[in-house]
């Protein structure tokens, strides 16, 4: 394998220590003067800025190299995320967001104070908390196996190097150090992206070769069946991936935390859209990217041929070992690569702290002691939050490939939070009594789904639906070795053969149902004021809430803290 030069490390090591200067700059130089502009920029930011903010922090590492990866051993099918980012943005823009915005709630969670009760404002608050560590974990883990390709490093010194960093600068740093490295490091996603499809176009022949080979190799056959146990196809992305993209544009606490941070409703409008775009062309080149490095290996399969150990390595093994015609550019992947993943961990640990500070210490510590050590208590939250992500992380090379198990574990989270945010924004007869039943049968359902689910795919058990590779055009011999043909064993329940994308939607739909029925048989007369119901269920309000227009939405303040309550009839 050709390791990384002293070029490539110029702009690898280039790209980190920026990100930590400017980190720097805005901890020591800029530093915050009170912690809503620790947390929220003083809500004075700009649209540009966030707008890059929000779209690199989602586009991690997962999608820069897990995707083409997926690509490469699966086929196209992910191409239909991009239709169902533009429904899941227009969905967000005019059915979500618009209650959420309206109430300026300094937490997203604060919404579900406002709509049940604060038990379940921070239950959901704690569920967020774990998918975030979950996916630190992910998106720390994801450079070392890139790096460990060009240099003779333990991936786990890796790991642990790049949580410091991030965990050093976000601190320091706060908000403005988050989102200005991330405006920076958007470039660096940008350029290496772009430039890894262009070479792996030019070295598999040009387009048209490109195309040839994808399409004798099967990568752009595409699935419309509606069989839920196959991975990926036309509905699985329209209805799960549909899902998962709803709760991240319109309820993740590190979008709403920026979404907060511009100064009015038309800009927030702008920045979803801007979302939508980017998150778009990002995923049309990682497709891309990953078809043209299946070109490349479409008669040698470095996996089979026992160049790499796994699929999730191809990525990197390609640029390392063939970008030798552009000196620098595994240089510029990498700081690619690392930016996509720092850039992701640092916005999670900055929102991590907004909400471990404002849903449980705030409440549940005296005001004189938060206010004196606040800065303190931010700090040493984003450390520890790191640290336990960073720990995570050193063991997720036993969870097999990156993408499904990001999709699997995450997107069930997600789902359960979106179907609660649903229930209360969709459905005014929902009930507190309601909503907590479903969250908790939610959980356990889909824990067990999940849990399963990975545990027969790690075994064996479940079928893999990958594409066949050849080896036929390797210059060097060689050995494989075919299993002998057995006995079919028994296929798992059919829950456990579900795609993980439907993980999501069965969290969700479980939260939404058990709730509407635990609601109808827990009536109450707590009325549901109509700024908490989406526009399209307004209709709804006076049939539960006849007399519910008149209360007032209010802004008070108890001990110096903000609270947030509706005054008048209801």
């Amino acid at each position: 394998i050709t390791m990384l030069t002293l070029i490539d490390f110029v702009f690898f090591g280039g790209s980190i220590l920026l990100s930590t200067c400017i980190g720097i700059y805005f901890g020591f130089w800029k530093n915050s003067k009170t912690a809503d502009e620790y947390l929220l920029g003083d809500r004075k930011m700009k649209i540009i800025p966030i707008s890059l903010s929000i779209v690199t922090s989602h586009i991690s590492g997962v999608t820069v190299m897990g995707l083409p990866a997926d690509i490469y051993v699966y086929g196209a099918n992910s191409v239909w995320a991009c239709s169902t980012i533009i429904c899941a943005c227009l969905l967000a823009s005019y059915v979500y967001l618009p209650v959420i915005m309206k109430l300026k709630v300094p937490s997203v969670f604060e919404y579900l104070e406002l709509r049940f009760d604060t038990s379940l404002r921070r239950t959901a608050s704690f569920i967020s908390i774990l998918q975030f560590l979950l996916y630190n974990a992910i998106i720390a883990y994801i450079p070392a196996i890139a790096l460990s390709q060009g240099v003779a490093i333990d991936p786990r010194v890796v790991i642990v190097v790049t949580c410091i960093i991030c965990i050093f600068y976000t601190a320091v740093g706060g908000f403005k150090a988050v989102v200005w490295t991330d405006t920076f490091q958007f470039g660096c996603m940008a350029t290496s992206v772009l430039a890894v499809l262009i070479l792996g176009v030019g070295l598999a022949g040009g387009v048209s070769s490109v195309y040839e080979k994808a399409s004798q190799g099967g990568r752009l056959d595409f699935n419309f069946s509606i069989d839920p146990t196959i991975r990926d196809g036309f509905w699985q992305y329209h209805v799960g991936f549909l899902v998962i993209w709803i709760y991240y544009s319109s309820f993740h606490p590190g979008a709403v935390q920026k979404y907060l941070s511009l100064s009015n409703q038309s800009s927030i409008k702008i920045t979803v859209g801007l979302l939508c775009c980017s998150s778009v062309t990002f995923y049309i080149v990682s497709i891309l990217t990953g078809i043209a490095i299946y070109a490349r290996y479409s008669d040698c399969d470095p996996v089979t041929a026992g160049e790499v150990e796994r699929f999730d390595q191809i990525v990197p093994f390609f640029v390392v070992n063939d970008a030798k015609v552009l000196p620098g550019l595994p240089g510029i992947f990498m700081a690619g690569l690392f930016s996509a993943s720092l850039s992701s961990l640092s916005s999670s640990l900055n929102a991590l702290s907004a909400m471990i500070y404002g849903d449980f210490v705030l409440p549940l510590f005296p005001e004189d002691v938060v206010k004196q050590k606040e800065y303190f208590i931010l700090r040493a939250i984003v450390v520890i939050c790191g640290t336990v992500s960073t720990i995570a992380a050193l063991f997720l090379d036993k969870m097999g490939a990156i993408l499904p198990f990001s999709n699997a574990s995450v997107g069930a989270l997600f789902g359960l939070l979106f179907g609660l945010y649903s229930l209360g924004i969709l459905f005014p007869a929902a009930n507190a009594k309601g909503a907590f039943c479903g969250t908790v049968i939610s959980f356990l359902v889909t824990a067990v789904i999940a849990s399963m689910n990975q545990w027969y795919s790690l075994n064996g058990s479940i079928a893999s639906s990958s594409k066949s590779f050849s080896v036929e055009g390797c210059t060097i011999p060689v050995n494989i070795t075919r299993p002998l043909p057995s006995e079919p064993s028994p296929q798992p329940f059919v829950l456990f053969r579900l795609s993980f994308f439907y993980n999501a939607v069965i969290s969700a739909a479980t939260v939404v149902l058990v709730g509407i029925g635990v609601s109808y048989f827990t009536k109450t007369e707590k009325c549901v004021h109509p700024d908490l119901i989406s526009p399209i269920s307004l209709r709804f309000v006076r049939k539960y809430c006849p007399n519910g227009t008149s209360a007032q939405y209010v802004v008070g303040k108890d001990g110096g803290r903000d609270t947030f309550s509706f005054e008048g009839s209801m």
